[in-house]
């Protein structure tokens, strides 16, 4: 047993469990400084108690004792500090290792398609790189209209996509660079964040990956503004290209303004803002129609939309089921399958089929247990 690494792991995992060591030596049933020597590696815990601490912790014994690769290549900002943070990157680690050991049990290693889209932005002006990316990215997808599947699109071309559930409003996603074992998108899919917020984050990392591979520090925690705003926009000219915005727009442009932004949000499966952003950048009265579209869509729904909010509304069919179907109602919201990133689920199956790796190591890669595994096993598809 490593001490250094035992006790590495507990602070780690303490911390982002919100615990204090009181809290931990209670619920193991051990006395606070007896639990305070294990943390500090002045004292090697017996087996019985170590499976305790795992226990008060709520993690499995093996994520004490194993120790856990440092990301450095990573690009990680976040608009409010995290206390999670290390655990986060620990479990990306882990999940990239898993990853690109299967990828090479079943020499299966996709190729980073987009590396050609930094080669062609060479020579191009600062201020035209997002949207000349964003239409480089899409040419080398070959998405000619609306992105249905971001995940199998990032995938298929060489971006593995983790999804973790992080209970933060101010952390959505970052990446993680080739020579540290990417490339990757992280997207925080916790589910008071909307479905439409997790694919923009998808193609926004993907637009570091693409425009920012020389500030992968993971040492920086500061967001960069001029940066974020090149991923914004690459973001949203790579998930609604131009000239098919304009195409939607103009099919719109007899409806109320409230109605073209929902018309659009629905067509493209981006959030109210994203739209409404793109709709001001094409009128001459632009900066007035931030004001205008709050004030109809309180006008006709009676409540005031947040910065955060992504409403509901009505279901499709009562949406166009005729005029008792409020204008300012979301026709649908996304559902979370509507984003799944389903590579590393074929290559666990392929890898257990090939009988390369068992079923639990399966359960582990896939973060689940063992019974869960075994059901999803049976429910695979011949």
């Amino acid at each position: 047993m490593d001490l250094t690494i035992l006790s590495g792991n507990l602070r780690r995992i303490r911390g982002a469990k919100g615990k204090s060591q009181a809290d931990v030596a209670d619920a193991a049933g051990l006395s606070r400084v007896g639990y305070r020597n294990i943390e500090s590696g002045a004292s090697a815990p017996r087996v019985d108690s170590l499976m305790r601490i795992a226990s008060a912790l709520d993690v499995r014994l093996e994520e004490l004792l194993a120790p856990v690769r440092t990301l450095t290549a990573v690009r990680f900002r976040a608009q409010k500090k995290m206390t999670t943070r290390g655990e986060l990157l620990a479990d990306v680690a882990r999940w990239l290792d898993d990853y690109n050991e299967l990828e090479e049990l079943l020499h299966a290693r996709e190729k980073f398609k987009f590396a050609s889209v930094a080669e062609k932005l060479k020579g191009v002006p600062k201020a035209d790189r997002p949207r000349k990316a964003a239409d480089l990215a899409r040419a080398v997808a070959g998405q000619h209209e609306v992105v249905w599947d971001i995940c199998g699109v990032l995938e298929n071309n060489g971006v593995k996509v983790f999804t973790p559930k992080l209970a933060s409003e101010g952390f959505f996603g970052l990446s993680v660079a080739a020579k540290d074992g990417g490339p990757a998108v992280v997207v925080n899919v916790w589910e008071r964040l909307s479905v439409e917020r997790w694919i923009f984050t998808a193609a926004h990392e993907l637009g570091h990956l693409l425009l920012h591979f020389d500030a992968y520090d993971v040492a920086k925690t500061e967001e960069d503004l001029s940066q974020e705003k090149e991923a914004d926009t690459f973001a949203s000219y790579f998930l609604m290209p131009d000239d098919l915005f304009d195409r939607k727009l103009e099919e719109a442009r007899g409806l109320p303004l409230v109605k073209v932004v929902f018309t659009l949000k629905r067509f493209f499966r981006m959030s109210w803002q994203s739209v409404l952003y793109r709709v001001a950048a094409k009128s001459s009265d632009g900066s007035k129609l931030w004001s205008r579209f709050h004030w109809e869509y309180k006008s006709l729904t009676g409540y005031s939309l947040g910065k955060t909010d992504e409403p509901d509304g009505l279901d499709a069919g009562a949406f166009r089921g005729g005029p008792s179907a409020r204008v300012a109602d979301e026709p649908e919201h996304l559902l979370a399958g509507d984003f799944v990133e389903g590579r590393l689920h074929r290559l666990v199956r392929q890898a257990v089929e090939a009988e390369e790796i068992s079923l639990s190591r399966a359960a582990e890669i896939l973060g689940m247990d063992i019974d869960s595994m075994r059901g999803l096993s049976n429910s695979w598809i011949a």
